[in-house]
Parts: structure tokens; C-alpha cells; sequence
């Protein structure tokens, strides 16, 4: 058997004069968290997987908290890269996250690309307190277009499960595998697209939001308020040029302009 990387941190923001801090934090293993600058609305930090990417029988798990008022701003130092994987091994990606009373998180990760070979299990869970708000991103890269990469034997398990006060609100699942370009390739599927992301928002100005949303969509795009202060939306696109190309103003404006400067690296 050959090493696996294995990593897991824990974070929370608290509020602290006026603004949100460090509450708690331990990290240990491959994955780290850096805080690029100070700000003393949003607490933001940047999650570093130190082995590079993912391989099959690699584990990680992320637990980040925002207390009370507080606000947390969650990306990734660059795209995630799920590599070739041994045959039998599969990789583990596990994500919690609690947002309390009054708390405000973003979950931005950029893209995770899977790689020709490889397999992937991934789980993100959300606790949301009744008047907490959430911004989550999501950006998924079918192979590497650039190099005339195809997902002809990968697997790619995903669940993201998003509950309110107890109370489920948000459930969604995804499970790709064999040759997944011939999958995609469907017109009632993908159509052929080479990227993916999903993007959720949890607030009271949800709805307000959604006309100036779909006016930033591009056509392979749709989005819905698809319950009480939940906006949900989905877009395809060629490749990750183009899915960033749509992203980047989407979020900026959903972020309240506090995109991670690492997104426009």
C-alpha cells in the first residue's frame, strides 16, 4: 500500500468588537488553513490541502463554524485536483459546516477537476440556524479540456446536504461513473458540457435577488427560488474558462463584493 494523505481542521468565527474573529482553530496533517488579511467584517480563511490534490484512499475533513453574529468566508488556495486512483481505493472529502443565530457563512471553494482514473466520495453538510444566511459555491471540472482529457473510467460520488433549523432544506445528490463524457455527452444531461456549478443562497433578500441573477446567466444557466429565502442556481459551461468567466461576477455580487483575492488569481 502506498502512503495516503490524510488531513483534517477544525475552525469558528466569533464576534468580536464590531466585527468577526478567530474563535477556535486546529488543523492537523495535509490540510491547513490560512487567514490572508484581517477584516473586520468577515473572517476569511483559505483551505490548503498540503499533498497537492486527492488520490484515491486519501482522507480529509473540514469542521468551521459561525457563532452567533458572526461571519466566515471558506475558500481553497487554488482548484482541487482529484487524481488517477488504485483500483479498490477511493478518496474522502468531508465537509461540516454550522452557521448559528444572526451568523453569516460562504463556502467558495474553487473548481475541483477530476482527473481521468480517479475516485472520489465527497459530503458536505450544513446546519443552518433559523436567521442565518449562506452564500455556497460549487464548480466541478470534467477532466483536463486543455490537454483533450476524458472521463472515460472515473468515480465521482457527491452529496450536499443543506438543513434549517432541524429541518431539511437543501438535498441534493450526484453519483458519476465509467465513462462519464458519453454520460454528459446526452442532450437531457449535460449537453456535452465539460464543467459544472451549483450555486445556493440562503437569505432574506433572496427573492429580491433573483431578477439581477438571471440577467448575469449565461444561457446554458437556470435559477430558481425554490423556497422561502433559498435561491438555487445551476450552470454548464464548455470548460472551466467559461464557468469562471460566469462565476466570478455572480459571486462577487452575491458576496456583497468580499470574493477571496485567491479567485481572481
Amino acid at each position: 500500500m502506498q502512503p495516503r494523505a490524510i488531513g483534517a481542521a477544525m475552525v469558528s468565527a466569533k464576534a468580536a468588537r464590531g466585527g468577526s474573529t478567530i474563535g477556535e482553530l486546529r488543523q492537523s496533517g495535509a490540510m491547513k488553513l490560512l487567514f490572508p488579511r484581517p477584516d473586520p467584517a468577515l473572517l476569511q480563511a483559505i483551505v490548503i490541502n498540503s499533498a497537492g490534490g486527492i488520490t484515491g484512499g486519501d482522507s480529509f475533513a473540514l469542521t468551521a463554524r459561525a457563532e452567533a453574529q458572526a461571519a466566515l468566508s471558506l475558500t481553497t488556495q487554488a482548484a482541487e485536483r482529484a487524481y488517477r486512483a488504485q483500483p479498490g481505493q477511493v478518496a474522502a472529502l468531508r465537509n461540516t459546516l454550522t452557521v448559528d443565530s444572526g451568523a453569516t457563512l460562504h463556502w467558495l471553494p474553487q473548481e475541483t477537476i477530476l482527473y481521468d482514473g480517479c475516485a472520489l466520495r465527497r459530503h458536505l453538510t450544513l446546519e443552518l440556524a433559523q436567521d442565518a444566511s449562506l452564500l455556497l459555491v460549487e464548480p466541478l471540472v470534467f477532466g483536463r479540456a486543455a490537454m483533450g482529457e476524458t472521463l472515460r473510467h472515473a468515480y465521482f460520488c457527491d452529496r450536499i446536504e443543506i438543513n434549517r433549523a432541524g429541518q431539511p432544506l437543501f438535498h441534493d445528490a450526484m453519483t458519476l461513473s465509467g465513462d462519464v463524457t458519453a454520460h454528459l455527452a446526452a442532450p437531457h444531461i449535460a449537453a456535452g458540457a465539460g464543467a459544472l456549478a451549483t450555486i445556493i443562497y440562503v437569505a432574506p433578500d433572496a427573492e429580491a435577488r433573483l431578477p439581477r441573477l438571471r440577467a448575469q446567466l449565461p444561457d446554458s444557466a437556470g435559477a430558481s427560488l425554490i423556497g422561502p429565502e433559498l435561491l438555487v442556481a445551476r450552470i454548464l459551461a464548455a470548460d472551466s474558462f467559461d464557468l469562471r468567466q460566469s462565476l466570478v461576477p455572480i459571486l462577487g455580487t452575491l458576496s456583497g463584493d468580499t470574493l477571496p483575492r485567491s479567485w481572481m488569481t
